[in-house]
Parts: C-alpha cells; structure tokens; sequence
C-alpha cells in the first residue's frame, strides 16, 4: 500500500475556553485565519490541544468545528491515543466517521516500566490494524516518560496503515537514527519549532509545531527556504524564531501559548484548570520576547 506523503508545516491548534467551557467560535476564527498562513494541515486534540481534559463529547464536538472551518485542502490530523489499544481505536474509528483523516497517537505511559518494545510494537500493531484511518506515532517523552527507539520505530514503519511519526523528543540524533531506518515514504514529522531547520536538512519530511499557532507564515518559511537550499536564510529565521518557541512551550507551557495568540491577532481564549493563567509580569517577558523576534 503506498502511504500518503505529509510535507509541510501543522500546527497542532489549541482548544480555546472561556471559563472552563470551549469557546467553539475562538476555535473557528483561528481554522479560517490558520487557512491562509500556508500551513498543509492541522492536528486537533494534541498536547496543545489540552485533549487530557476534554470528554469524549469535547472532543468530537471540536473535531466538528475544525472540519467545519477548515478549507477543503487541509489534511486534518486527530489525537486519539488512549491508555488501552481498546479505547483508542473506539475513539480514532469514532472520529474517523465524522472526517479525520489521520490519528496521531501517543505512547501510553501510565504503566511506564512495563511498555518496553514488545508492548509498545503489539500496541500501535493491533491499533493500525483496526484503525478505519491511517495513524502517526506521536513520541513526547517530556510527557510520557516514554520514548520510542529506532529499532521500534523501523519494525512499525513497515506496517501499511502507520504511516509516520511526530517526533518531540527534541533529539537531533535520534532524528537522525529514525531517518536511518525507516523507508523514504514513511512521514518523520518534527515536534518542535526550535529543532526545524536541522531536521529538515537532515531529512524530515515536515513538522508539526506549536509555534505554528502563533507564527505559521515564518515556520513556512523556514521549510520553503530549506527545502530551495537557502540555509543561511532559514537560519536567520529559525534563529530568531527560537527564544518564541522555547518561550511558549517550555517556559510558559499552553498558557503562554494562548496568550502569544492573543498578541498575534488569534483567538488563544483561556486554558482549563489544573494550568493557571500568565502573571502579569510573565505577559510582559512574552511580549518583549515577541518584539524582539519581529512579530509585533
């Protein structure tokens, strides 16, 4: 079976609330503007998607509103890992019949010391094999505690219905290892913005970014300009894009995110508790940040 091919930037989008409930009109002002920036796709109910806190009915409601909103050439990419293969293929079969395209589906970690090679490979094997839709491996040890080796990853490359991974390990070398190992039609998708450009020049199909919620023209750009071979272009920008990503993913987490969105003309609205919004000087180091970059 030949696998779809998924270059290009995703942003994996936010889930907008106002007071604990979804603003489902936030969440469709950001798909029709994220349509114009350049981006391939988009990924709902990932990490930043705040999917751990959302119910099944969320859940389907917000891959809804996506569908809805987005334009007809957009790949659309659902989360649907679970902890049990048994709930997520109930969960990814779901969404695939109201129009997801693909799942993205991460390591399950609550047994951590037990999901060695051999049960993650039964894992994502009987997942695939019952899926209605293609799925991506999604490797985030910084979350799971879990991370997916080369070996593993070359042994379900060759399952026909896995057909890549977003990787956000942020290990460079390990990008490396995986490109080693798997065939050129399997997608590697980076998982974070600060590593893009050298995992493009090493190989990489594509990534799936969270700085594309905020910044998707720049992190297009940066995949345009490595892909025409003008590195010293793309390093300038990939640079410069570094101290936003590090920013509203590692410093600020989701929260900073949405906040950043606010500042860049989207819709980022609030997170859900157990996160707690910015203070009031931590607003200010992501606005110094974001002028320092040349983004407002």
């Amino acid at each position: 079976m030949e696998k779809l091919n998924l270059t290009g930037i995703y942003p994996p989008i936010v889930t907008p609330f106002l007071k604990e409930e979804i603003a489902y009109h936030y969440l469709s002002e950001n798909v029709e503007k994220l349509n114009t920036s350049g981006i391939k796709g988009l990924v709902v109910l990932g990490s930043n998607g705040e999917n751990v806190f959302l119910s099944e009915e969320e859940k389907i409601e917000v891959v809804k509103t996506v569908l809805r909103s987005a334009s007809r050439d957009m790949f659309v990419i659902v989360g649907s890992g679970c902890e049990s293969a048994r709930e997520t293929i109930y969960l990814t079969n779901k969404l695939a019949k109201i129009g997801a395209q693909a799942a993205l589906v991460v390591t399950p970690c609550y047994y951590g010391s037990k999901m060695n090679d051999e049960a993650l490979i039964k894992y994502y094997s009987t997942v695939a094999d019952n899926a209605e839709i293609p799925i991506l491996l999604y490797n985030v040890p910084k979350f799971t505690g879990v991370n997916l080796n080369p070996q593993t990853l070359s042994i379900l490359s060759k399952h026909p219905h896995i057909i890549g991974i977003k990787d956000s390990s942020g290990d460079i070398n390990q990008l490396g290892q995986y490109l080693n190992k798997v065939d050129s039609n399997f997608n590697i998708l980076v998982g974070t913005a600060s590593a893009l450009l050298g995992a493009l020049v090493l190989g990489c199909k594509g990534g799936i970014l969270a700085l594309a919620n905020i910044a998707p023209e720049r992190c297009v750009e940066i995949y345009q300009l490595a892909k025409a071979g003008n590195i010293d272009e793309a390093r300038e920008l990939q640079l410069r894009m570094i101290p936003v990503n590090q920013a509203t993913t590692a410093t600020f987490g989701i929260s900073g995110l949405k906040y950043a969105m606010d500042l860049l003309g989207y819709k980022g609205g609030e997170t859900r508790l157990p996160l707690l919004p910015l203070k009031t000087e931590e607003k200010e180091k992501i606005k110094n940040i974001l002028r320092k970059a040349k983004l407002i």
